[in-house]
């Protein structure tokens, strides 16, 4: 618990603006910097000591059709295709979605492209995203960072007041209208008020063990989410006002990653600039692949997890103690939690490593990039790369019993029959530790199509929006990139749904 430097009963500090955005991540700055352009006095709060949230997490794709890039590689392509496709993304859980929401997500992504290549931001592609029926995808370039650093200066060049470190502990009502927030400020609390709303741009609550277990099951408590900070603190807030949260029990995970890299790699030290990123989108159109693909593998083995592929032609996955505690084949992410540092490792022999050195046989692939394989992670990942002439040698360098380890392979060995590839062959192979994650989850708070957010009783709670992740509203964002989409594009038309009332409030005045 924060202790506050206010003493109790005494009023806190307050600060007055026109509208007040908790959350710097996608949504987050989209909505600030709109707001701000369209003439709102705009501060904008962040827990974290920087911006980005879950953007700093993520590959950097997004899908949008009639774009630059589609028009360039003569695609014919329409909001309606796109629409439909949605569906067939979500597929058995099609009937849950929020149609709605889906038609403004359609209409809005080629403005969305053309809005974020203003600020700064290169895109390659269009990739292929299968059941996408044409190539929508856009990776963005040098990396995910460009995403944070274009959209915070373009609310610094708008006038938004970002303060970080600024952990929101409260939502502040006034005759049922919210009307601000109290703030923990480096162990100060301020009251934030908001003229013309509250805008909630805090994420999902894919590291929320309690909302976790609530709409999931225990075991789903126990896995971490891949961004720490996404702990569901906007719906938290929402749901003490009688807010209620849609499609809390989809959630995606637990999948396997490779544990992040302890330093960063030269993509990752790349600036996000745009002169930096068009050289690198001229590299990917015109080198060869085999001067451009080192570079890739540097992105690829970074960000991404095992392709299961690993476990059905032989790998098997060991725990710190060199002991095999699951099936592989049969939901291995489920049975991380109870493993000694819920971490384990992929331990495979040359003759799987042979057979994982080329096409069809990948570790990791990033649709519409590249693949990697056993010879990139050893080049690229040697901090999860391990190699001994025997297994007594793995397990020295993997620091786990040796004698735990020969037992283990032999037992399996033994068990397998021909169902699987036995693990004979020197040298032996380790990748790891790799880790579970729920990478999102889908609930977010019930909106309406001007993102306010509606309480269970189906009555708006006056002053209070909702965007991005937290106001995912019943949503379904399957297929890669859609997450992004929604985040920038709710965040923007919030705040211009926003500035119009002001504009109309001011008319009738």
């Amino acid at each position: 618990m924060t202790t506050m430097a206010t003493p109790a009963g005494a009023p806190p500090e307050t600060i007055e603006t026109d509208l007040l955005v908790v959350g710097a991540g996608a949504s987050g700055l989209a909505a600030a910097s709109e707001a701000a352009r369209l003439g709102l006095r705009t501060i904008l709060l962040e827990k974290a000591d920087g911006t980005g949230g879950m953007m700093n997490w993520c590959v950097g794709t997004v899908t949008a059709v009639n774009t630059p890039h589609q028009i360039a590689a003569g695609i014919a392509d329409s909001v309606e295709a796109h629409f439909e496709d949605l569906g067939h993304h979500a597929g058995g859980l099609a009937p849950r979605d929020n149609l709605r929401l889906r038609r403004i997500l359609v209409d809005h992504t080629t403005e969305m492209v053309d809005w974020l290549t203003r600020l700064g931001i290169v895109f390659t592609g269009p990739m292929p995203d299968p059941p996408h029926r044409a190539p929508r995808m856009l990776n963005v370039v040098p990396s995910s960072a460009a995403f944070a650093y274009h959209l915070e200066r373009a609310c610094r060049r708008q006038g938004v007041e970002i303060r970080l470190g600024t952990r929101i502990e409260r939502l502040v009502t006034e005759n049922g209208r919210v009307v601000g927030a109290d703030a923990d400020t480096g162990g100060t609390v301020r009251r934030f008020v908001a003229r013309h709303g509250v805008i909630l741009a805090t994420g999902d609550f894919s590291a929320a063990a309690d909302f976790k277990r609530t709409f999931s099951s225990p075991a789903m408590a126990e896995v971490d989410g891949v961004a720490p900070t996404s702990t569901g603190d906007g719906h938290r807030m929402a749901i003490a006002l009688g807010a209620e949260v849609l499609n809390g029990d989809i959630i995606r995970g637990p999948i396997l990653r490779f544990v992040p890299p302890t330093r960063r790699n030269l993509i990752q030290r790349l600036p996000p600039l745009r002169p930096v990123a068009h050289l690198i989108a001229w590299a990917t159109r015109t080198l060869p692949q085999v001067v451009l693909r080192p570079f890739l593998m540097k992105f690829l083995t970074t960000v991404l997890g095992p392709s299961p592929a690993l476990f059905k032609e032989g790998a098997v996955l060991v725990n710190r103690a060199g002991r095999r505690f699951t099936d592989e084949l049969s939901s291995p992410a489920k049975a991380f939690a109870d493993q000694p540092g819920k971490d384990a490792y992929i331990v495979f022999d040359q003759h799987l490593a042979t057979k994982f050195s080329g096409w069809p046989y990948f570790v990791s692939t990033a649709p519409g990039i590249a693949y990697a394989y056993v010879d990139d992670y050893r080049r690229c990942r040697p901090d999860i790369f391990a190699e001994a002439p025997d297994l007594a040698g793995l397990a020295e360098r993997l620091g786990m019993p040796a004698t735990a380890l020969a037992e283990t392979i032999a037992a399996h060995n033994a068990a397998l029959g021909a169902a699987r590839p036995q693990i004979r062959t020197g040298p032996f192979y380790a990748l790891g530790p790799v880790r579970t994650y729920v990478v999102f989850t889908e609930g977010g708070l019930r909106i309406d199509e001007t993102f306010a957010v509606i309480g269970a009783d189906g009555v708006r709670i006056p002053g209070l929006y909702a965007v991005g992740s937290v106001g995912q509203g019943g949503l379904l964002l399957e297929g890669h990139g859609h997450h992004l989409d929604w985040a920038f594009i709710s965040g923007r038309l919030c705040a211009r749904h926003i500035a119009a009332q002001r504009t109309a409030a001011a008319a009738d005045r």
